[in-house]
């Protein structure tokens, strides 16, 4: 952790943060050279990669249909997945 901290420019506690998911909202600049550090994609980084070789196959195809719609039924689906998680996360 200490020698990703040191390439990136931030402390050790908060590269432990990110790595735990309890440091909210990092910049895109410290997004950045994360993935510049670990040579992948910001996408990869931030689990958006559809076309990774891990990828689930669902989201993989739910992907695909989901670049069928148009702007208002894609705004749709994004207030539904947004709805969706709201209420995970309350429980």
């Amino acid at each position: 952790m200490q020698d990703v901290a040191e390439a990136v420019g931030v402390s050790k506690a908060h590269i432990w943060e990110l790595e735990k998911g309890r440091a909210d909202n990092p910049s895109m600049a410290l997004v950045t050279r994360l993935a510049d550090h670990f040579g992948v994609s910001v996408a990869f980084l931030v689990g958006e990669d559809v076309e990774s070789p891990d990828a689930d196959r669902q989201l993989q195809r739910m992907f695909r249909q989901a670049q069928q719609l148009d702007a208002s039924e894609r705004a749709i689906l994004d207030d539904m997945m947004k709805s969706l998680l709201k209420r995970r996360t309350n429980g």
